[in-house]
């Protein structure tokens, strides 16, 4: 495939779009950030003709939004990965989808949770069984880390947001958008429970879309046992298109809890979330379940 020349050189939409050219490379730019690196893998997930894909994989390249790896020399065989460039279209991504589910799949009310029967709630049980592809985030601490810990299963909880009273003002109509309130709470009772799940053999971690400063804040506050990841690039929303809603400007992840096992696939998951700390036992059981198997 070849650029397409769009007339308004100075406008960055029009530019974007004579990269991007059309919706099958969107798709690819999702699958491959989650995960999903190589020629057949694609080929088969996406139902693209492999001419089709070749071409589009091939100017992708070209304009430097993915790179190529190579993992077999005979026949020669690559990976393809996002670049920064890449990286970059993230946020895009995460955009694209919050307004899919809100208005396209919803019915264009903000919220920060979802039904049980809605297709953002079968998008993320459709995830046990999926391994997490290698990435990293920000720890509250500035250290960068993998979500999952390879030695012991880990709890990912995701929330949209913690705030320290008195200096961190809550969002704008924060409490009136349903499910976001809680985060408090269930960030303390996963820290009273701690020595439990240790004993089950897993670490918890928390996720939010939040800058590591202001994780970092909320851990001092909370005395918070575990460490907090900062998500802000979106690297782990998009590779598992995790739900999101956008408040203040900023995209927030909607309450989702994970429960990964040491080779970091993912066994159980709770969404919606609608009793923040009581999801805590809950997935306190869910671990001593699978790990009694």
């Amino acid at each position: 495939m070849r650029r397409v020349d769009l007339a308004d050189a100075d406008c960055g939409i029009a530019q974007s779009l004579g990269v991007l050219t059309d919706w099958w490379t969107f798709l690819i730019v999702r699958d491959i950030a989650g995960g999903v690196t190589r020629f057949d893998g694609l080929q088969r997930g996406l139902g693209m003709s492999r001419r089709a894909l070749a071409e589009r994989l091939a100017a992708l390249t070209e304009h430097g939004v993915l790179k190529r790896r190579r993992y077999t020399d005979r026949p020669p065989r690559y990976d393809y990965l996002l670049t920064a460039k890449g990286e970059g279209l993230l946020p895009a991504l995460i955009a694209l989808q919050e307004w899919g589910d809100r208005h396209v799949l919803g019915d264009g009310s903000l919220t920060a949770t979802a039904s049980a029967d809605s297709a953002e709630a079968r998008r993320v049980h459709a995830l046990v069984g999926r391994r997490l592809p290698a990435l990293t985030l920000a720890r509250h601490d500035g250290v960068t880390v993998p979500p999952a810990v390879t030695d012991s299963w880990t709890v990912l909880y995701c929330f949209p947001g913690a705030f320290v009273p008195g200096s961190q003002g809550l969002p704008p109509s924060w409490s009136d958008i349903p499910g976001a309130p809680g985060c408090t709470l269930e960030s303390m009772t996963y820290a009273r429970h701690a020595p439990d799940f240790t004993a089950a053999g897993a670490q918890v971690h928390g996720v939010s879309t939040q800058r590591p400063d202001q994780l970092a804040a909320f851990a001092a506050h909370a005395r918070l046992p575990f460490p907090l990841l900062s998500d802000t690039d979106g690297r782990l929303t998009s590779a598992l298109l995790l739900p999101t809603f956008r408040a203040a400007g900023t995209d927030r992840l909607k309450r989702v809890s994970l429960l990964l096992d040491p080779a970091a696939t993912i066994r159980a998951v709770q969404f919606p979330v609608t009793d923040p700390a009581g999801s805590v036992t809950e997935m306190l059981h869910l671990l001593r379940e699978q790990t009694t198997r």
